[in-house]
Parts: C-alpha cells; structure tokens; sequence
C-alpha cells in the first residue's frame, strides 16, 4: 500500500487547499433537481416513449449487452416482442459495465458521472427501479491544479439558468482575468446564445460544426490558448477522452447549450456503487422479468445474409460461438448493438458498397485506460495532515475532480463519491 501522499507527488500535484463549500449528501430521487429536458429542447435530442406498437409480435436477436442492447431490449419487451441478447464478455454493461474479481473487488470498466441533461437514461432508469441509486454532488466543477490549489467553476447561485451559468465563469478562479473575458466574449458569440430564445435553430448552428475542432472555433472567436489548457481540455477528455484540437466544436456546444438552458444540466450525480449492482443490475432484472434472455460468453463470428431479386440485402442469421461451441441464431429482426471496433469487424466486407455502412469506417475510436488504485490513506484530503492518515472515516473531495496538470485528465475518490461498494472500513481511497 501506498501512503496518501504518494499519487499527488507522482504527478506533480503537491499540497492541497480546500476551499470551503456546502456539501450535498443527498440521496437523489430523480423526481427532484432534474430539468425536463424535453421542454424547449432541440426536436430528437429527448424523444417520448415511442407510441404503443400493434403489429405482429417479432423475435429480436441483439448483439451486445451494453447500455445501447439493454435499452433496446427494454423498449422492444415493452412493445411485446421476444427478446434474446448475446454478449461475449462474462458480464454486462459493456462501457459502464463492472465485474467482481477473485478478491472481491468491483472493477469498473470506466469513471461514470451522470449529468443532469441525461433524460434519456434517467428516463430508463426511472422505468427499471433505479432511480434512487444515484448520489447528488455538490453543483460545482473542481479543477485540482500544480501546488494543490483548486479551481472551481461554480454553478451554486440563487437564480437558475442562464444566470447560474454567467455567474461560474465570471467568478471562476480556474482563468485569470484576461482569460475569463476572452472566454465570455467567445461563449458570447456563440449559438449557445441564440440557444435562450431559439432551441432548434441554435442546434442547426452547432451541427455545421461539426467538421471544425471546438480549438479551431474558439480561438476564431476571440478566445486563447490558455483557456483551453486550463479549463476546457480537461473537460472535453472527460466528455470524449480526447483534447479540444481534435474535438469536434458541435460535441463541446451542445453540451454547453444544454448547460445555459437548463439549471440542472450541469448538476452532477454519480452512482451509489458499481455499476453492475445499481446500473446494469435494475436494467438486466427488467428484461428478464418479462422474459427476455441473455447469452453470455456467446460472441458473433458472421453476419449471415442474402439479397433479393431487387438486390436489397437481408439478413438470414447469425453464426454465433462460445469456446468450441456454434450454432446460428434466426430471428425476424437483427440489432448489432457494438463498439465502433466491434462493429466493424462484425460487417461484411460486401456491405461497404453502400454508403450507409461505408460510413461507418469513418469513425475512429478512442482508446481509454482505467485505473483504480487503493490507498492507505485519504488522498483528496491533504488540507488537515492527520485527518488524511487516519481510517475511522472518509475525508476529502466528495465529486468528479479535473485536472490539466497530470497525465490522467479527471478523476473521483470512488469510497466517497460511491461509498456502498467502494468505501471498505480500515481502507483509504479508491482512486480511478
């Protein structure tokens, strides 16, 4: 074990300062403290429950277990379909999936916060029975910066949206001054604006920028390089795991249009425990209740298919295997619910003739390592020496924490933020 002060020295992040702040352990129902979405939304973003369905009842196959096949299980059990899911993995959950290793240790697949413009999972999450299993944080984004000094872009104010917003970067101490109104007059020019008055229309904005890095766009804007270092690469590593040269400006936009419209959107939550007992747990107790089925360790080697007279392509089956066992899989509808790696190696190579699917080879996948690390000691806790040291109970940053300053972007203390699994008396932090 290591003591509490070895990972901030390791990356350069000394001593740390706390700014004092009111804490919020609030057990969260998702009735409360979450804006609807759907309200003044840009039309797609948030759709309804689809409309009830009166056609034949189907047996649907779906390849891959992840949050995108056991939502889609949800919606089409709920339609009456038959459902059976292959996943070739021991486990569920796929990106925000976890597991129990030999020593009893939950293993998460990455770090997960939850929004509050999430509607959409928290809308499946309501249905599943697992709307009280996440932990509110206090509003505030936390930047842990070189020498332990921290900078906040604090969301706490009396008055919501968009005043909220206009008061965290005016007061943030993650900038300097000269930063923070290059950064205003950027965000200013932006359709983040034209957002308040015109949902739809600033969408319709954001989407052209789709093809310009949000570096490229913001600089354009009058904003600097600083800025971006400090404040707004850590953020867009923990959106997509890569930096604002190569981020696309419409992924940064959106979300910051989101965060100006809604009071809660930027509202953070995270899980009480792993994954695999408050996530994927409620989801996968939902579909078998009502008789959909999984198939683990079960991987699909090819797409079987046919074309008709007229050339469209149809699919007959899927040759499934698991160790040196095979079989093919028939159903009335097929659902390749993969990874952007995956999915392109489950395609046929024929089916690139049609730009549908050519595209697809257009998208690159980011890689991503995770780590979870057990102290000793309360590592987010070096304000008070003694405290940090001591194991009667957990000290420190109870929150997602950004940095700009050390190789790993943004990080949490999982025995605070989600103690009921991660927390172990006589044991420090979870770092991951």
């Amino acid at each position: 074990m290591a003591s509490a002060s070895v990972l901030f020295a390791a990356t350069g992040l000394g001593s740390m300062v706390r700014v004092k702040s009111t804490r919020l352990f609030v057990k969260s129902s998702l009735d409360t403290n979450v804006s609807d979405m759907s309200v003044n939304a840009p039309k797609g973003l948030f759709p309804p429950e689809p409309e009830h369905y009166r056609g034949p009842k189907l047996k649907v196959a779906i390849i891959g277990a992840g949050l995108a096949g056991m939502s889609t299980a949800v919606e089409l059990l709920d339609q009456g379909h038959e459902v059976d899911i292959f996943e070739s993995r021991p486990f569920i959950g796929g990106k925000v999936g976890s597991f129990v290793d030999r020593k009893g240790n939950h293993i998460e697949m990455g770090l997960h916060v939850f929004f509050g413009c999430y509607n959409n999972l928290f809308r499946l999450m309501k249905k599943v029975g697992a709307d009280q299993n996440l932990l509110v944080k206090d509003h505030t984004h936390t930047f842990v910066n070189k020498g332990g000094e921290i900078g906040e872009l604090d969301f706490r104010f009396p008055v919501g949206a968009p005043i909220h917003g206009i008061s965290a970067f005016l007061s943030t101490n993650q900038l300097k001054t000269y930063d923070k109104a290059r950064n205003a007059v950027a965000l200013a020019l932006s359709p983040v604006v034209k957002a308040l008055v015109d949902p739809d229309g600033a969408m319709r904005d954001i989407r052209d920028l789709d093809s310009i890095s949000f570096s490229d766009w913001f600089l354009s804007k009058g904003g600097t390089r600083m800025s971006i270092q400090r404040m707004w690469d850590p953020v867009a590593y923990a959106l997509g795991f890569i930096d604002c040269d190569n981020i696309s400006a419409r992924c940064m936009l959106t979300i910051f249009s989101l965060f100006a419209t809604k009071t809660e959107a930027s509202l953070l939550r995270m899980l009480k425990g792993s994954p695999d007992v408050y996530l994927s747990g409620p989801i996968r107790n939902y579909i078998t209740e009502r008789g959909g089925r999984f198939h683990m360790r079960w991987g699909c080697r090819e797409i079987l298919y046919d074309k008709s007279a007229d050339g469209e392509i149809y699919v007959t089956g899927l040759a499934m295997s698991k160790a040196t066992n095979q079989k093919i899989v028939k159903a009335d509808a097929y659902v390749a619910a993969c990874d952007v790696p995956g999915i392109k190696r489950l395609l046929p190579s024929d089916w690139r003739e049609l730009q549908f699917f050519n595209n697809i080879y257009e998208l690159v996948g980011v890689p991503v390592v995770t780590v979870q690390l057990r102290y000793n000691g309360w590592v987010t806790e070096l304000r008070d020496l003694e405290q940090s040291r001591q194991l009667r109970q957990a000290v420190g940053l109870d929150n997602l924490l950004y940095t700009p300053d050390a190789d790993f972007s943004c990080f949490a203390d999982l025995a605070l933020t989600s103690p009921e699994d991660y927390y172990i008396e006589g044991q420090g932090s979870l770092l991951q």
